[in-house]
């Protein structure tokens, strides 16, 4: 197998990861009006994800500077052309953390409120923004020979990028929900529960409707096959889910989230960014990628490395594995400042 096609399927591996794991972080910052009755609910609801969500936005760092070593071409075009769309995430990304960050300096309702919906703005951006984003790279972008981007951020908002976002809006939410019922107790576990189920089905109608549209695009056999191991794993979460196991439910969601990346790269490959405007236009494995040297120093960097990236992150998620219940936070509003 030629290096090209290694980094390619790593570069897959690191989206595959940040998708599964910020994933449920969106999740629950776009659930927290629905579920948060009340400020205890609320501070419960951020703590599930607090010691892991800043963790978690490292693979996309990862996979940004990973495509940006391997396919600098890639990455050249794919960073110019969806530029607002792209600032239009990190603007979300920021929001995101700097009001989870920020909403406990001061008691006000009034301050925490204005916070609680700046996480919501900013978890909503992205879970939209990058299935619109995975979509048109997988259908194609206007490029010219010098492989610039032609279009513009309306191009990108085409019916098939749309229907990306909303999927990948679906699939978050349905996994932020199947998350907080693993991580809670009481009556907000209930509640998260029933709404895993509920945002479940029409997420499987929008999974199934995109998935397929893609398979007409682009698929070929293997994405075909994957495309239909993810809606097995998305039937099986919801069962989970109807049973009470949340722990395979979630297993569950995560692995259609997982299993929908890879079939987006499958129905890709060999292209990383296909021209609509003429094919050979085209970037592939092979002419957008690092010199062999690059890519060997590069392996080697990532041999060493990921494991013990992996090991560190699985050894926090082990730590911060119990439930936690409203006793931890209480359900007190805040008193308002100077009272």
């Amino acid at each position: 197998m030629a290096l090209t096609d290694i980094w390619f399927g790593l570069i897959a591996v690191l989206w595959v990861g940040y998708l599964v794991l910020d994933g449920f972080d969106f999740g629950v910052g776009i659930l927290l009006p629905v579920l948060g009755r009340s400020e205890g609910e609320r501070r419960l609801m951020l703590r599930t994800i607090g010691p892991v969500w800043d963790g978690n936005e490292v693979w996309v760092l990862v996979a940004g500077g990973a495509t940006f070593a391997a396919f600098p071409a890639w990455y050249a075009s794919l960073f110019s052309g969806f530029y607002l769309a792209l600032f239009l995430v990190l603007v979300g990304l920021i929001l995101r953390g700097v009001a989870i960050e920020y909403r406990n300096k001061r008691p006000e309702p009034t301050w925490r409120t204005r916070w609680d919906r700046a996480v919501f703005v900013g978890s909503l951006l992205p879970a939209i923004l990058w299935g619109v984003a995975f979509a048109n790279i997988v259908a194609g972008v206007p490029l010219d020979a010098h492989h610039d981007y032609t279009g513009t951020l309306l191009t990108l908002l085409n019916p098939f990028g749309l229907l990306g976002g909303l999927t990948t809006l679906g699939l978050f939410v349905t996994h932020g929900a199947t998350f907080l019922a693993l991580k809670t107790e009481g009556d907000i576990r209930t509640r998260a529960n029933r709404l895993a189920g509920q945002t479940g089905l029409v997420t499987a109608v929008l999974a199934v409707a995109f998935l397929a549209w893609t398979q007409v695009q682009r698929g070929d056999a293997a994405s075909l096959a994957v495309s239909v191991l993810a809606a097995v794993a998305f039937v099986g979460a919801l069962v989970a889910n109807r049973l009470g196991r949340e722990g395979w439910s979630f297993i569950g969601t995560a692995a259609t989230i997982a299993l929908a990346v890879v079939a987006l790269f499958a129905a890709l490959y060999p292209d990383v960014l296909p021209s609509t405007t003429n094919a050979a236009y085209s970037l592939t494995t092979t002419n957008a990628a690092s010199t062999d040297y690059t890519l060997s120093i590069m392996t080697v960097v990532a041999v060493v490395f990921t494991p013990i990236v992996l090991i560190y992150q699985g050894w926090t998620y082990w730590v911060f594995r119990k439930r936690l219940s409203m006793q931890l936070v209480g359900d007190e509003e805040p008193a308002a400042h100077g009272a």
